[in-house]
């Protein structure tokens, strides 16, 4: 099938909305909020007040009634909870690669990381898989391949390199340049994407992964989990993706129910929604800092829209008074 879709004029987006039924709003002042917010990221505000037919199927005409300022309080809402969503993030994101980059270079130094031995968990190619692999790169024209250790330190050595403007990295370069071009881990932690402290966190020895799992009383496999999950939550909030009535692929493991009664209370928080994540937030910020008020400003955003409905982010009614949010 073909997309043969036209792209239309802010004012053709207007009257295609007005014309589906949206009111409470001047073509004007709807033109002027389509500048500013692109119609396809607003319909993803939007598509809740599509009526459906008998079979289910989504209609391109809205629920009678449905009025602009419903649909851009739910867009303020997202927004601001994006916001509050990467204050808790940025906290845990920092905790977490502190924990796994003190461990590991108080056993293996600041260069550590650059010797393959050290992060066994990497992927490693014997001889001839090295051969096979590299054949046929070459014949697909793709250049060679790296193992996942080499691939990994050269994606630290491009955020090094865009991280040339900064202090601590021209000074080390000018001091020690001579001898090191690579930083100590201590240095090129700070420097590291989500994506390259996964890997790392992946990589590591099961005995540094379980020491920094500790500091959060938590297992080695729960800490991986929730990074995973936390951070696929930290790129969507990141790039201004919808996140408050969201499906979400990465999940983030429950604890067991003989250690962990709490987590299995019903009425629960669905597995694949926001609520569980906002959860899962609240908990690990709870370990990060104890005089944290992350909860106090979430529950403010809940009483200002106090509309937004619940069942669309999987939190149960009554998950004000539910044992992990107490």
């Amino acid at each position: 099938m073909i997309y043969s879709k036209p792209a239309l004029s802010f004012d053709a987006q207007a009257d295609l909305l007005l014309s589906r039924g949206l009111i409470g709003i001047t073509k004007p002042d709807l033109v002027t909020r389509l500048k500013v917010v692109n119609y396809y990221r607003l319909s993803g505000y939007l598509h809740p007040f599509r009526q459906r037919d008998a079979a289910g199927n989504v209609l391109d005409n809205f629920v009678p009634g449905t009025t602009f300022t419903q649909v851009w309080r739910r867009y303020n809402f997202d927004r601001r909870l994006r916001i509050i969503l990467l204050d808790a993030i940025e906290r845990i994101e920092v905790a977490v690669r502190t924990r796994l980059v003190y461990h590991f270079v108080a056993a293996y130094g600041p260069f550590g990381h650059l010797d393959p031995k050290n992060l066994p968990h990497f992927k490693r190619r014997g001889f001839l898989q090295k051969c096979l692999r590299h054949l046929k790169s070459v014949l697909t024209l793709n250049g060679l391949t790296k193992d996942e250790h080499a691939h990994w330190l050269t994606k630290m050595k491009q955020e090094t390199n865009r991280a040339k403007g900064e202090a601590f990295v021209q000074h080390f370069f000018q001091t020690y340049g001579d001898t090191h071009d690579m930083l100590p881990l201590w240095m090129a932690c700070e420097l590291m994407t989500c994506d390259s402290l996964l890997r790392f966190a992946g990589a590591v020895e099961n005995d540094i992964l379980k020491k920094a799992a500790a500091e959060f009383a938590f297992p080695d496999q729960q800490l991986l989990s929730w990074s995973k999950a936390i951070f696929a939550l930290r790129n969507s909030c990141a790039h201004h993706s919808r996140v408050w009535n969201r499906v979400f692929g990465a999940k983030p493991s429950i604890p067991g129910r003989n250690k962990n009664p709490d987590w299995h209370v019903t009425p629960g928080f669905a597995l694949d929604r926001a609520g569980l994540m906002l959860t899962v937030c609240h908990f690990w910020l709870g370990k990060v800092s104890s005089t944290t008020l992350w909860k106090q400003r979430l529950f403010a955003l809940f009483d200002e829209y106090n509309d937004i409905p619940l069942a669309d982010m999987g939190i149960p009614p009554t998950w004000r008074t539910h044992p992990l949010w107490i």
